[in-house]
């Protein structure tokens, strides 16, 4: 995929940007190049490689620390929601403030 002048000119315009011309050259070789550095990487056959946890695994091992998500506090609602003004059906209720 590669991009064209008026494509560039299309963009500028939805994000309300005044681009000089040498500007807009600039945009487009910055953009088009991303777009090559894309393909290049869609190229690459990943098939049967194994995703990482976490990058730094790629040269050392690593522990990671993180934990089961598990609800670890019992459910409290009533309790917290004591205290507040008003309350309906398990939410706070907040006075308006835009008019």
């Amino acid at each position: 995929m590669s991009l064209n002048s008026q494509d560039i000119a299309r963009i500028a315009a939805l994000a309300r940007l005044e681009l000089q011309p040498d500007e807009s050259e600039r945009m487009l070789a910055r953009i088009n190049g991303f777009f090559d550095i894309v393909e290049k990487m869609r190229a690459v056959d990943t098939s049967g490689v194994e995703p990482l946890t976490h990058p730094v695994e790629a040269v050392q091992a690593v522990a990671l620390r993180l934990r089961d998500d598990v609800a670890s506090e019992p459910n409290q609602r009533e309790a917290n929601q004591r205290s507040a003004p008003a309350v309906e059906r398990g939410l706070f209720l907040v006075p308006k403030v835009i008019e």
